[in-house]
């Protein structure tokens, strides 16, 4: 059990910063699961923006929040996910090394294809052909990580001798997908650690999750070494989570995320607030309370 960084709510103040993950650890929550957007649209520029985020909202680069968060805590630091086709592999694979070393193998890499067409362009890769690229990217993170020379040429990516060091302490660091589609389901089973659903335990998630399954066990893999992440959003009241959390378990999920965000209706809400919602949480399914051991 762990939570969703209140990315568009916590501010830029690194004390606030450190007060929540302190707060967090103490409550028994295990994880700090982190959002990746680099840059925002301007709706004034892009017309009929519809995108969940624009160029107000407030986004901690991932990375760089995890090499803070190591020196401040002991939970695991997940990313929810890198949007990977739209970064640097080579780069991706370093950086995530060294949060990998800081925080001696507590980082978990979330990979996903991602939607911001704006932001794609910002960063001067291609949008259309993100689903083909990643698989390929996946592949080359894991060399990078495992071997001390690689060499890879393929359709994407060209890797000619080269190698990180320092090494992570996981070799590989477990990527897990986000995943919203068939051929996201698909590739999660194929290629994944695990996989975050971005939908609620009921009819859609058994037959996401039976899809994974199968895609897994033709890819020659065990299903049931693939961990499923879930996520569930306080806003809907206290008993309503709780029962979320119920449901959760009952699927066999691995991780689950408490989403403190958009808790109040007429706006954001002060970190006192994120933490003071989670302590209830926390007391209503009886979650173990202390800092991770």
């Amino acid at each position: 059990m762990g939570v969703v960084f209140p990315q568009t709510e916590i501010g830029a103040d690194p004390a606030v910063v450190q007060a929540y993950a302190a707060a967090v650890e103490e409550l028994g929550y295990r994880h700090i699961l982190a959002y990746d957007h680099v840059v925002g649209a301007d709706p004034s520029v892009h017309k009929g923006w519809s995108g969940s985020y624009d160029i107000d909202s407030s986004f901690h680069e991932p990375f760089v929040l995890f090499g803070f968060l190591a020196a401040i805590t002991s939970v695991e630091l997940v990313a929810g996910v890198i949007i990977l086709p739209q970064r640097q592999t080579a780069l991706v694979a370093k950086q995530a090394a060294e949060v990998d070393i800081l925080t001696q193998g507590r980082l978990r890499l979330g990979v996903g294809l991602g939607w911001n067409t704006v932001e794609y362009e910002a960063l001067g890769k291609e949008f259309t052909n993100r689903g083909q690229r990643i698989s390929e990217q996946v592949e080359l993170l894991r060399l990078l990580w495992t071997q001390r020379s690689v060499t890879f040429h393929g359709e994407y990516e060209t890797v000619t001798g080269a190698g990180l060091a320092p090494m992570p302490v996981r070799r590989p660091i477990p990527i897990w997908f986000g995943a919203q589609s068939t051929p996201a389901y698909r590739r999660a089973g194929q290629l994944a650690d695990g996989w975050f659903p971005q939908m609620q335990p009921g009819p859609a998630l058994d037959e996401a999750a039976k899809t994974v399954r199968s895609a897994a066990r033709a890819a020659g893999r065990n299903p049931s070494e693939l961990g499923m992440h879930g996520r569930t959003r306080l806003n809907q009241g206290l008993d309503a989570t709780a029962e979320a959390v119920r449901l959760w378990r009952a699927t066999g999920a691995s991780h689950l995320s408490i989403d403190t965000m958009r808790l109040a209706p007429d706006g954001p809400v002060g970190v006192d607030r994120h933490v003071a919602a989670l302590a209830e949480l926390a007391d209503a399914i009886s979650l173990p309370r202390g800092p991770v051991s």
